[in-house]
């Protein structure tokens, strides 16, 4: 008997997430939802692209249940960053992006990057605006995620595998992990790396210069994640 009320709640969705791509799609703004476990390293990750990256002007929309602390972190490198608290819920929404852009000055930026709340689950329902979604996960968490949480793992456009120097202290099958995602979305750009010691960072990073420099070229007729895609 639920099932006609989250459709509706996802249909509401659905509509502001439409206005909020078109507004980013006008200004040529490249938009990640970035996804993810807790402790997968989706803040590191951000924290890691700030530092590398010179030619992209960038801006962080983080969300959590509670606390600034994620964006307190970010905010310690002089970029545009807002913190949204979602007070329990277990996901953004695209009304709380929405509301989160009154305090974030989104011009002249090339790329936002919008840390959903730690989990694999909720987030994947809800679409936000982006241009593309990507997924964080880790070593600890095990080589079977992309088995378990399918519906995350095939609507991302690119997936992070993080703390890859953990590789030989682990019991995890880094071939079968490759498998596993090329088998459920072969369109999806793997990139394995650490976010402790800088290794396989380069290539996420082109990664997002190629989306910013997509969006910009493409502006309004950048409508599929997969145009973010290698």
């Amino acid at each position: 008997m639920q099932i006609p009320v989250v459709q509706k709640v996802l249909a509401a969705n659905d509509l502001i997430a439409e206005e909020l791509r078109a507004q980013f799609e006008e200004s040529g703004l490249f938009v990640v939802n970035l996804l993810g476990s807790p402790g997968a390293g989706k803040t590191s990750l951000v924290e890691r692209t700030l530092e590398r990256v010179r030619r992209l002007k960038i801006g962080v929309i983080e969300g959590d249940l509670a606390t600034s602390l994620d964006a307190d972190r970010i905010a310690c490198f002089g970029v545009p960053v807002v913190q949204i608290n979602t007070g329990g819920a277990c996901h953004l929404d695209a009304a709380m992006v929405r509301k989160a852009l009154e305090s974030l000055d989104a011009s002249g930026l090339d790329v936002l990057l919008i840390e959903n709340v730690g989990n694999l689950i909720c987030p994947a329902q809800f679409d936000l605006g982006e241009a593309c979604k990507a997924v964080v996960c880790s070593l600890p968490e095990g080589d079977d995620k992309v088995l378990k949480y399918p519906a995350i793992f095939s609507l991302a456009s690119a997936v992070v595998l993080n703390k890859l120097d953990l590789l030989n202290h682990l019991n995890f099958n880094l071939p079968d992990f490759r498998r596993h995602l090329a088998e459920l979305n072969p369109a999806a750009a793997l990139m394995e790396l650490s976010c402790l010691t800088g290794e396989g960072l380069d290539r996420w990073i082109e990664w997002l210069e190629l989306g910013a420099r997509n969006a910009r070229e493409l502006g309004g007729r950048l409508r599929s994640p997969a145009r973010c895609r290698e």
